[in-house]
């Protein structure tokens, strides 16, 4: 076992701490388009300022510059608008922030792999730990020189960081590069600066509890009507009273809509958002509110019905179920998906996987499903695998972050818990010891169902092996039970041998009086003969 890390200890996910749903805003007329396009540009040009004058003050900010920013912002708005403005600011300076600091680690990572590659003679093989030397003298070349670029780029990274500066884009960098590759995304001058405005405008509110329905800014009634408050310079606009515009269309939520009603009704806070898709000529709103935290269950009183081991894979997840003991019952269950195509159809994809594996699990009458932690942040680097860009691309296609997030968001709506498990070797050893014992002539196991196996082996805690091996002192059941897949009040377990009293060797019975006699064997050359086979005494002489 030497060279093998330390393994975590399985623990139960906690559940998710805010709700969001979203809905189409249907029967809307010109007019109430109008509005809300002049709303969002004019809300949009103040949090462009806004952010300008969050990234100038830098680290520096305090709680008084960002009264300050709120008291300028008010007359241009109002003051609720002008605290969602600050707050969704500061947000995504602090979010920049983070970004950097990610890009700074890595950059570190993939200069400090790069010297140890280049310092080693050329063709030395590598281990587990480190990768080992380039193969040719061209290839040490070319990365000579990337580890320049390199090294540019985290002197000018550092030089950001220590100063506080963030790069940012309102609307977007992604959307801001594809100006410049008009052709490429099959879109003209106009239509891009259609989604570029779209993307800039501002209409999100926050909500506050004890205020009607929840919201003052965008305030949604249970009936299902939307109504704003207009920013000051737009007030001219209102048609209803206190400055308020009221749209024509109504809205209903069909994902959640009951727990939406019953905080609308008590007046707890709900937060809206109104987007504009460009592409498809429609306009949502998005409801969020937190919830309490739910309350972890014990990670004994999870498995107490035994678990699902599900292992995550580029196009499926392999699934198998445990009992108690950690014995696969029944048959592996595969649920497949298509990661590629765009976010909307991946992330639909990965709904759907998710929904039968957790309907299918209810039918099972488990209450937990063990997950690995993954986290590919490390290896993703074009450093640590060199050429291998298949290789680099499956692992940066595979949604770990969302595909956690959704399930344990669907999971604890289904009152079922997610127990995350370290992954080291759970492929490895899945294979290894529950591929070929569970493949038979009916049954193929692949290696992702083994590796499934023994997640949910180790969200158990029992060892991946399927038996643990007797003590070397004495090779037999006299030091206790060899197996640790059931407990000792199993039936049928394999245990001890009863005692029984008498010799021990094979060709003595045991001191046990015989129920039946012995039975007269049917065969020709077995059975009894009737006649006496006697002797003579006197030869047959002539």
């Amino acid at each position: 076992m030497g060279g093998l890390r330390e393994l975590a200890a399985p623990s139960v996910v906690p559940g998710p701490s805010g709700v969001a749903i979203r809905t189409r805003l249907k029967q809307l007329t010109a007019a109430d388009e109008e509005v809300l396009r002049r709303v969002g540009a004019h809300l949009g040009t103040l949090a462009c300022r806004d952010l300008k004058t969050r990234c100038h003050d830098g680290p520096g900010h305090d709680a008084k510059t960002w009264a300050v920013r709120k008291r300028e912002l008010t007359p241009l708005s109002s003051a609720r608008w002008a605290g969602a403005i600050t707050k969704a600011t500061h947000e995504q300076w602090a979010l920049a922030r983070r970004g950097a600091l990610a890009h700074l680690q890595s950059l570190e990572a993939g200069i400090r792999t790069l010297r140890h590659r280049l310092a080693l003679p050329l063709g030395q093989k590598g281990g587990k730990r480190a990768p080992g030397g380039y193969r040719s003298r061209r290839e040490w070349h070319a990365k000579s020189r990337r580890l320049q670029v390199l090294e540019d780029r985290l002197a000018r990274e550092r030089a950001d960081w220590t100063a506080g500066r963030v790069h940012v884009v309102r609307g977007g960098k992604r959307l801001a590069r594809t100006r410049h590759q008009l052709p490429a995304a099959r879109l003209t001058q106009a239509q891009w600066r259609e989604r570029w405005e779209a993307a800039r405008w501002f209409l999100q509110a926050d909500g506050e509890s004890g205020k009607r329905y929840g919201n003052e800014t965008i305030r949604i009634s249970p009936n299902g009507e939307v109504s704003l408050r207009l920013p000051a310079p737009l007030s001219n606009l209102a048609n209803a009273p206190h400055g308020r515009y009221v749209l024509t269309g109504r809205i209903r939520f069909a994902h959640r809509g009951p727990e939406w009603a019953d905080r609308v009704a008590v007046n707890r806070a709900i937060a809206y958002r109104i987007h504009h898709d460009v592409a498809r000529t429609r306009w949502y709103v998005t409801a969020s509110w937190q919830k309490p935290v739910t309350r972890t269950v014990p990670l004994a009183a999870a498995l107490a019905d035994g678990v699902i081991g599900v292992d995550m894979n580029a196009d499926h997840l392999a699934a198998w179920r445990l009992d108690v003991h950690g014995n696969p019952t029944g048959n592996p269950r595969r649920f497949c998906y298509d990661l590629t195509g765009t976010a909307g159809h991946r992330d639909a994809q990965l709904r759907h996987a998710l929904t039968r594996l957790l309907h299918w699990a209810r039918t099972c009458g488990v209450r937990a499903i063990a997950v690995e932690d993954l986290d590919f942040i490390a290896e993703k680097t074009r450093e640590k695998h060199g050429g291998r860009k298949r290789f680099r691309q499956l692992i940066a296609g595979l949604p770990t972050g969302r595909l956690r997030a959704r399930l344990v968001s669907m999971a604890d709506a289904m009152g079922l818990t997610v127990v995350a498990v370290d992954p080291a070797y759970t492929s490895k050893w899945g294979a290894q010891h529950w591929q070929k014992p569970l493949t038979s002539t009916t049954r193929k196991t692949t290696r992702h169902d083994a590796a499934a196996v023994a997640i949910a082996r180790r969200a158990q805690g029992y060892p991946i092996r399927r038996r643990t091996t007797p003590p070397r002192t004495h090779q037999s059941d006299g030091c206790g039970h060899r197996t640790v897949q059931a407990g000792p009040d199993a039936p049928g377990r394999e245990g001890p041998r009863r005692r029984l009293p008498g010799s021990r060797t094979r060709s003595v019975p045991p001191d046990a009086e015989r129920t039946r006699a012995t039975r007269t064997p049917t065969t020709v050359r077995g059975v009894r003969s009737e006649r006496e086979w006697v002797q003579d005494s006197l030869l047959l002489t002539d």
